[in-house]
């Protein structure tokens, strides 16, 4: 009798099971929609990412009593009118380096394949030589693996990054869209800090306050110095390569200035075409190409960094490898572009609701003093 009034007590009401599937249900369904429109949402980050910047200038502006509705519009306009300027300077030329480097790259493939088929040769000769000859016959019936093999995938990473954009108006539209969602949070971020309070229990608004505002400043911080290390990388870059005699040196100081902004992966690919265009001009130059290239880095990564980023995104180089490699999986090129603020983001929060609130050790966090 006591333990079916136990059971009773205990039990499930239907009402509870009802609001429990529907719970599960809602979940589901807000997963599936969001893995739906999971470019949309990149974008909007990647929106709300640059507003947080423009928002951080316009408190600037408006310490000297310039309004904020002006100072947001102004800032956007002063940064096109640059770009605009910059890329009217310096598009004819990049544009017709750019094309040499699509040009070139393939030369270089063919220079490398028949470079590792000589010393395939060679070594196959002194010791074998009784086989050389039949194999230097087969080899010879045999199709280029390295360079059709480099070309296949070649083809599919731009494809790849082509699919993105392949649509001129595809383009024009995502690019309206983060600059209308940063114009908007750059200029009223209190509206949507206060909507996301909403969110949350009125015991737990000043704690999820302070764990937003951090997650802003961590944000912010990483943007600014990753903009600023991306013009320093690329001017240094297209300087370090004029130097060593590279073709085509402006132009691949773009691309690494703009591959920059993804940490780790981005520094990589652009060293491939830099290596492949200093190839043209023999071996020796594309060691001091790839010498160069890691002396940037080096130099980044200890000096640069330390000082545009002080008390920043601090991400484990692992857990940062690992967050692109499951982003870009999962969401393609754009994934390589929000996976290290988002982590830096969620790291944040981490810190202070589980490190901090539940363990209770000493963290300390972008806009936020040691506990």
């Amino acid at each position: 009798m006591l333990m079916a009034e136990l059971a009773r007590v205990s039990g499930w009401r239907s009402r509870d099971v009802l609001r429990a599937a529907a719970i599960v249900v809602g979940l589901i369904v807000t997963l599936w929609f969001l893995w739906v429109v999971r470019s949309v949402v990149c974008l909007a980050f990647l929106g709300v990412l640059f507003g947080l910047a423009l928002g951080a200038g316009a408190d600037r502006l408006e310490s000297w009593r310039v309004p904020r509705g002006a100072a947001v519009p102004l800032i956007v306009l002063l940064l096109l009118g640059t770009l605009g300027g910059v890329a009217a300077l310096t598009a004819p030329r990049i544009t017709s380096q750019l094309q040499e480097v699509r040009q070139q790259v393939p030369q270089a493939i063919e220079a490398v394949q028949q470079w590792i088929e000589r010393r395939q040769a060679g070594a196959l000769e002194l010791l074998q030589p009784e086989r050389a000859a039949p194999a230097e016959r087969a080899k010879a019936q045999q199709p280029a693996p390295l360079r059709e093999g480099l070309g296949q995938q070649a083809a599919k990473v731009g494809r790849g990054f082509l699919a993105i954009f392949s649509s001129t108006l595809a383009v024009l539209a995502s690019l309206i869209l983060i600059l209308a969602i940063s114009i908007y949070v750059g200029i009223n971020p209190g509206v949507y800090h206060a909507g996301l309070m909403h969110l949350f229990p009125h015991r737990a608004r000043p704690r999820a306050g302070e764990v937003l505002s951090a997650m802003a400043t961590t944000l912010r911080r990483w943007l600014v110095s990753q903009l600023i290390a991306m013009v320093v990388i690329g001017v240094v870059t297209t300087l370090a390569l004029m130097l060593i005699g590279v073709q085509a040196a402006v132009a691949l100081g773009v691309i690494a200035g703009i591959l920059e902004f993804i940490p780790y992966v981005g520094p990589i690919l652009s060293c491939v075409p830099a290596l492949a265009m200093a190839l043209l001009d023999g071996p020796e130059k594309a060691l001091w190409v790839a010498a160069a290239y890691t002396a940037i880095q080096q130099a980044e990564n200890h000096i640069l960094i330390p000082l545009v980023m002080k008390e920043g995104v601090d991400i484990p180089p692992v857990l940062t490898i690992l967050a692109q490699a499951t982003f870009a999986l999962l969401l393609g090129f754009l994934g390589l572009l929000v996976a290290v603020p988002i982590v830096g983001a969620l790291l944040v929060a981490v810190k202070l609701l589980y490190v901090e609130d539940v363990v209770g050790d000493e963290v300390t966090v972008p806009g936020q003093s040691a506990a």
